[in-house]
Parts: structure tokens; C-alpha cells; sequence
């Protein structure tokens, strides 16, 4: 049977919420911040990670469009790292963490990053701080492209018609 093993470890700072720090830092920079260190730690590329898999437990406004994905992104992990968002209330990033490991026992990856991040002053407001994260907005707006366009862009880029895309779905 094969085994996971954490080879590196980095964690996201803790601040206080609403004020501090770190009140106005994205979740997104805060999970990329570690999970770039934590690839540093391990002596790898990051084109070497197979999978991230976050836990959040309020996806929603700013931590929203796939967390997981936009804190690889951030860590400058390249596109072709896919990224899962979890959400398991307060065992969210033991969750992510763990799922991890079994991508590893089971499924066949060799590198998966596991972890989570909260940022409960970009959720916990009246008006949930619901603006796009600014530095995706300036270096990768297509983080933002909605499923319809993505499907554009693959048939476009593969010749893959949408009829073909309608029968396969």
C-alpha cells in the first residue's frame, strides 16, 4: 500500500479580524503566500504539484470562486495545476489536508498541496467585501470567466464543437 508524507509545512498568519495586519490582505494572497513557501520548503517546482486542495469554510464573496484555485494561482503555481475548494465547516483544512493524502494512497499523485485559509474580514461583513480580488482583476481576469465562456474558449482552442461538448455532458 502506498503512503503520503508532508515533506513541508507553511501556514497563513493569524491577525485579528476587522483590524490588524492583515484585515485588508485577500485570502487568496494570504493561501498563496503559503502555499508558495511550503513548495520552496520542498525543494520542487511548482509545475511539479499535481493538485491543491483548500478548505474554507465561508466560500463566499471574496473567498468564493474556487479558493483553492486563485491560492495556487497566487503562490505562482502555473495553469495547468488544478485546485479544489473544500468546505467542512471547522475541519476545513484537516479536511483538505487529508484529501490530499488520498490522492496520494489512492489515486496516484505523487504531489498534492493540502491546507486551508480564512479570512473572516472579507466575509463576515454587511456587505461581504464582494469585489473581485484586485490582483486577478490586474494579472488574470480569465480567473474570473464563467463556465459558458470557458466552454467557448476549449472548442475554440480544440476544435471541439458545442455540440459535441452538449452530447458529452
Amino acid at each position: 500500500m502506498r503512503h503520503a508524507v508532508i515533506v513541508s509545512t507553511a501556514r497563513t498568519p493569524i491577525g485579528k479580524a476587522y483590524r490588524g495586519a492583515f484585515n485588508a490582505t485577500t485570502p487568496q494572497a494570504l493561501g498563496g503566500h503559503a502555499i508558495a513557501n511550503a513548495v520552496q520548503r520542498a525543494g520542487i517546482e511548482g509545475g511539479e504539484v499535481e493538485d491543491v486542495l483548500f478548505g474554507a469554510a465561508l466560500q463566499q464573496g471574496a473567498q468564493s470562486p474556487n479558493i483553492a484555485r486563485q491560492a495556487a494561482l497566487r503562490a505562482g503555481l502555473p495553469t495547468s495545476v488544478a485546485g479544489m475548494s473544500l468546505d467542512r465547516q471547522c475541519a476545513s483544512g484537516m479536511m483538505a489536508i487529508a484529501a490530499a493524502a488520498k490522492q496520494v494512497i489512492a489515486d496516484g499523485l505523487q504531489i498534492a498541496v493540502g491546507g486551508g485559509v480564512e479570512s473572516v474580514s472579507f466575509v463576515q461583513t454587511p456587505e461581504m467585501r464582494l469585489g473581485p480580488d484586485p490582483w486577478f482583476k490586474d494579472h488574470r481576469p480569465d480567473i474570473y470567466m464563467s463556465m459558458l465562456e470557458t466552454a467557448e474558449t476549449v472548442a475554440a482552442r480544440y476544435g471541439i464543437s458545442r455540440a459535441a461538448q452538449d452530447d458529452y455532458a
